[in-house]
């Protein structure tokens, strides 16, 4: 497996002194993901959970509506380590950096209508295209779900999540996504240079363990919520958002669209509720 951080010498400085040290940073890859070796995007990533990432990222894109249509998820080092070629002209970490989804049913990527588009992204600003409510409303009905929960549970989430963050507590550089249940028990928690992964990484952890529907749990999220995360959201039947930081205009029209309870700003005993507040008893 690859190192999720990296060690880098820097020099330190306050107000009277420098210091040189050597820091701990969060390393980013990318990470190719391919259908049956035809190349669908290149994501820059932490190294870890690759196949959960994947994963989350065909569902969530609805290339893929269950766990059934994966057959198998492989690194090419993988499924190429007989080959003369390995080892002799590129690093292992190369290959490592490439993750193959063999599919049950054959399926060809110029058939998916409707979201045929240049699957480009990148760390800081997600997925582009299909940017408006209506593209992602003709592929998925709103939620629904009798979910609800004790306001008092809210105020437990902030904490749970951070104390988990391993790699932040190291590097400071990692966004985080948790998913929990009605009792605010943290029970999947990923971490990823990119927000955006880091959910995938979640759903598909959840996914894989065949948990989905997701619609008894809240997801949260270290920083603000986008549209790319409610969509996701969406697609995995989460009925409720968490969010440290604020939401986009286009977030909160997507939830209320979606009938998901948005909340940012969760700082101690303090939230703001975008909408559908119904869920917060």
């Amino acid at each position: 497996m690859m190192e999720q951080t990296s060690k880098r010498h820097i020099i330190r400085w306050n107000q009277l002194e420098s210091n040189p040290l050597d820091d701990e940073l969060v390393v980013e890859e990318p990470l190719e993901i391919r259908i049956r070796e035809q190349s669908l995007i290149v994501v820059m990533r932490t190294p870890g959970n690759d196949f959960e990432l994947a994963a989350g990222f065909l569902y969530t894109e609805n290339l893929i509506k269950s766990v059934d249509d994966i057959q198998i998820i492989s690194y090419c080092d993988d499924e190429n380590e007989d080959k003369e070629s390995v080892g002799r002209n590129q690093p292992l970490t190369s290959f490592q950096n490439i993750v193959n989804v063999h599919l049950t049913n054959e399926m060809s990527l110029d058939e998916q209508q409707g979201w045929q588009r240049n699957f480009h992204a990148n760390a800081s600003c997600g997925l582009c295209g299909k940017m408006t409510i209506d593209a992602v409303r003709l592929q998925i009905d709103p939620i629904n779900s009798d979910f609800q929960l004790m306001r008092t549970v809210f105020y437990k989430l902030n904490e749970r999540l951070r104390m988990s963050q391993t790699i932040f507590e190291k590097t400071g550089g990692l966004h985080a996504a948790g998913l929990f249940d009605k009792n605010g028990e943290l029970l999947i928690l990923r971490e990823d240079i990119g927000r955006h992964n880091a959910v995938d990484k979640v759903i598909g952890q959840a996914l894989l363990s065949n948990m989905l529907p997701l619609d008894q749990h809240l997801l949260m999220v270290s920083g603000r919520a986008s549209f790319e995360i409610i969509q996701k959201a969406l697609f995995a039947r989460i009925p409720v958002v968490v969010a440290v930081s604020a939401a986009s205009s286009l977030a909160v029209d997507l939830a209320e669209e979606g009938n998901i309870t948005l909340i940012g700003f969760l700082r101690e005993k303090r939230m703001a509720v975008y909408s559908h507040p119904d869920r917060i008893i």
